[in-house]
């Protein structure tokens, strides 16, 4: 059974919205074979990254950047995970309040150097989630799912 690694920086009503649209849709119906993990970014560790086939980020922009909880995951995980996941399929979201740039530009300079390959667009929120907002986050979730489906 193939596994889809969630991890997510939550702190606010809207970043908790968009991540139950993601898990929402990694876990619908019609999707077999794919075991959904859940760890809050604190807790998350190499060993999360090394079982899973597939990983889903999801952060808050918090002064141009990712939250401090993502980049302390990338920390403890980039070398214990450098070469053993090379090619890994990953997607994220970013929730910020104006600017999601520079959170945007340091996940993909991380990933990048990891050697994860993008599986799905990354969804990008300023402001208060909207229906469509929303709906892209559960694609997003369900995109990666099913792409791990075997």
């Amino acid at each position: 059974m193939a596994t889809l690694l969630i991890v997510h920086h939550t702190p606010s009503p809207n970043c908790q919205a968009l991540f139950e649209a993601v898990v929402s849709g990694a876990t619908t119906d019609g999707i077999e074979g794919v075991r959904v993990v859940r760890r809050a970014a604190l807790a998350a560790t190499a060993s999360d990254v090394l079982a899973a086939d597939g990983v889903l980020l999801g952060t808050p922009a918090n002064l141009g950047y990712m939250s401090g909880a993502l980049k302390h995951f990338f920390d403890q995980i980039y070398y214990p995970c450098l070469d053993t996941t090379r090619g890994r399929p990953f997607g994220c979201y970013v929730h910020g309040g104006s600017d999601v740039t520079g959170a945007l530009r340091g996940i993909e300079a991380i990933t990048t150097g990891l050697g994860w390959r993008r599986a799905a667009d990354t969804v990008t929120v300023t402001g208060e989630p909207g229906k469509a907002d929303i709906e892209a986050c559960w694609e997003l979730g369900a995109a990666l799912a099913v792409g791990l489906m075997e």
